[in-house]
C-alpha cells in the first residue's frame, strides 16, 4: 500500500538540542499508528511538524504527494502561503487544549474553516457541521459556546472541527492529557469509532495504553528522538523485543 507520510532523514533542533536526529519513518494511506513514549522523546514533535507547526533543518517530508522541503542543513524552511494552504487542506489536528474560539457558537466554531479555507458555501459548511456533531454526539449543543461544555465535550467539538476540514491525515496530540479522568472515556470513545469507521490515515501520540492496543494497526516506541522499537499492538505490547520498550512499558502499565 502506498505510503501517504513518509519522513526521510529528517532531523529537527530546538538550539542545541536535537529532538529528531535522521529520523526515518513511513505511513501508509488508512493506517491507525499511534506513538507512544517518554516526555520529551519527539513524538509530538513529528506531528508538529507534519502540521507544519515546527519547521526541520535537514532532510525531506513528503505528505499526500506534496514535498514540505528538502533543506540540507541551510537552515528552517518557510513555506508559502500556498504551500501551506495545500498542506493543510490534507492534514487535520486535535491538541491537548481543544483551541476553540470561546467568542464562536460550537456550530460556528466548525464552521469558519471550511469556508475561510476550502471556500465552502456557509449552506454546505453548516449542513457538514450538523451531520459531524451528530457523529460525535453534540447536536444539542450546536447553539452554545465552549465556556458552557465540558472538557470532554470541548474536545469532542475540537474533533468534529478538524474532520470538518475533509483531511486525508488526522493527528491527535495526546487529546486526553488536559481531561479529568471521568471524561477521558467519552473522547476515546469518538476517536475509536473514527478509527473502526472511517479510511482516515490516522497518528495519536497518547499515555493511554490500553486504548493504542485497541485502535492502533502499528505501535511506535519513541525515546530520545527515534525510534526504538514498532510492531502489531498485541505483539508489541505482549511481547516487546527492546529492553529499552519492556521498561517503559513495565512503568506505564505497572506504575
Amino acid at each position: 500500500m502506498t505510503s501517504i507520510i513518509r519522513f526521510q532523514n529528517v532531523t529537527k533542533r530546538f538550539g542545541a538540542l536535537t529532538v529528531l536526529d535522521n529520523f526515518n519513518f513511513d505511513v501508509r494511506q488508512g493506517e491507525k499508528v499511534t506513538l507512544i513514549g517518554p516526555s520529551g522523546s519527539g513524538k509530538s514533535t513529528v506531528l508538529r511538524i507534519l502540521m507544519t507547526l515546527e519547521p526541520f533543518q535537514e532532510g525531506q517530508l513528503e505528505l499526500a504527494g506534496i514535498g514540505y522541503h528538502e533543506s540540507h542543513g541551510r537552515g528552517d524552511f518557510k513555506a508559502s502561503d500556498r504551500h501551506l494552504h495545500k498542506i493543510r487542506s490534507n492534514v487535520g489536528m486535535v491538541f491537548q487544549s481543544f483551541n476553540l474560539f470561546p467568542h464562536m457558537t460550537v456550530l460556528r466554531n466548525i464552521v469558519e474553516a471550511p469556508v475561510a479555507v476550502l471556500k465552502m458555501k456557509r449552506e454546505e459548511a453548516e449542513s457538514r457541521a450538523v451531520e459531524l456533531l451528530r457523529m460525535v454526539g453534540l447536536l444539542d449543543k450546536k447553539d452554545q459556546y465552549p465556556s458552557q461544555l465540558s472538557g470532554g465535550q470541548q474536545q469532542r467539538v475540537a474533533i468534529a472541527r478538524a474532520l470538518a476540514m475533509r483531511p486525508r491525515v488526522l493527528l491527535f496530540d495526546e487529546p486526553t492529557s488536559a481531561l479529568d479522568p471521568q471524561l477521558v472515556g467519552e473522547v476515546l470513545g469518538v476517536i475509536r469509532n473514527l478509527a473502526q469507521e472511517h479510511d482516515l490515515t490516522m497518528l495519536l501520540v497518547t499515555h493511554e495504553m490500553r486504548f493504542a492496543r485497541e485502535v492502533s494497526d502499528r505501535v511506535c516506541f519513541f525515546d530520545k528522538g527515534r525510534i526504538v522499537e514498532q510492531g502489531e499492538p498485541d505483539r508489541f505490547f505482549t511481547n516487546p523485543e527492546q529492553p529499552r520498550t519492556r521498561e517503559f512499558l513495565s512503568s506505564v502499565l505497572n506504575g
